[in-house]
C-alpha cells in the first residue's frame, strides 16, 4: 500500500509563500538539493495542487536543468520528469504528457486508489489540496530555510488543528532543517 507523504517547504515561521505569493526566499542551498534529489529518488508519484504544480512543472521541465546548470540541478529535474505527475484542478483543461489531471472533486477518492495500487511515496503537495486529504495523509515533511517572512500563505490553513508526533530531525550544514512527523 502507498503513503502519502504532505512536503513542503517553508519559512522559520511556518510560510511556504510570501504575502505576495513569491517563493523568492526558498533559494535552496547545495546541501537541500541534495536532500531532495534523494527523496525524489523514492517517490512514486508527485500529488499537486494547481498552484505548486505551475510552480513547479514549467521550471522543472523546461527552464531548469538544462546543460549548462549545475549537475544536482540537472538530476532532479530529469527525476521530476520521470516521476508521474498527478495535478489536482477544476481551471486546467490541459495537461502535458506524463501529468495527469484530475478535478478536485475527485481527489479523495482518487489519491484513495492511488494507496491501494502505488506500492510506494506519494508525494503530496500544495496546502489547500493536502486540507482535503488530511485523512490520507501518512507523514508530513517540512523542510524549514532559515528566514522569516512575517506573513503570506501558511503551510496548512489557518485553523488546521492536528497532533502529530515527530519521527525524525535532520539539520543541513546551511542551516536548513528537515523535520518528519507521523500521527500519535
Amino acid at each position: 500500500m502507498g503513503k502519502v507523504i504532505y512536503w513542503m517547504n517553508a519559512s522559520v515561521d511556518g510560510y511556504i509563500a510570501d504575502a505576495g505569493g513569491g517563493m523568492d526566499f526558498a533559494d535552496p542551498a547545495e546541501d537541500f538539493q541534495e536532500a531532495a534529489n534523494d527523496h525524489v529518488r523514492r517517490i512514486s508519484a508527485f500529488l499537486f495542487g494547481r498552484r505548486l504544480y505551475e510552480a513547479m512543472e514549467k521550471p522543472w521541465t523546461q527552464d531548469l536543468g538544462n546543460e549548462g546548470a549545475p549537475a544536482l540541478e540537472r538530476e532532479f529535474a530529469r527525476l521530476y520528469k520521470e516521476t508521474p505527475r498527478y495535478v489536482f484542478s477544476d481551471t486546467l483543461q490541459t495537461v502535458p504528457e506524463g501529468v495527469t489531471l484530475v478535478r478536485r472533486e475527485d481527489a479523495v477518492s482518487t489519491v484513495t486508489r492511488l494507496k491501494r495500487e502505488i506500492d510506494g511515496t506519494l508525494q503530496l503537495g500544495g496546502p489547500e489540496l493536502a486540507v482535503s486529504l488530511l485523512d490520507l495523509i501518512d507523514e508530513f515533511w517540512v523542510y524549514s530555510l532559515p528566514v522569516i517572512i512575517g506573513g503570506g500563505k501558511p503551510y496548512l490553513p489557518v485553523g488546521t488543528n492536528l497532533r502529530l508526533r515527530l519521527v525524525e530531525q535532520r539539520s543541513l550544514a546551511s542551516g536548513i532543517t528537515f523535520r518528519r512527523y507521523v500521527r500519535p
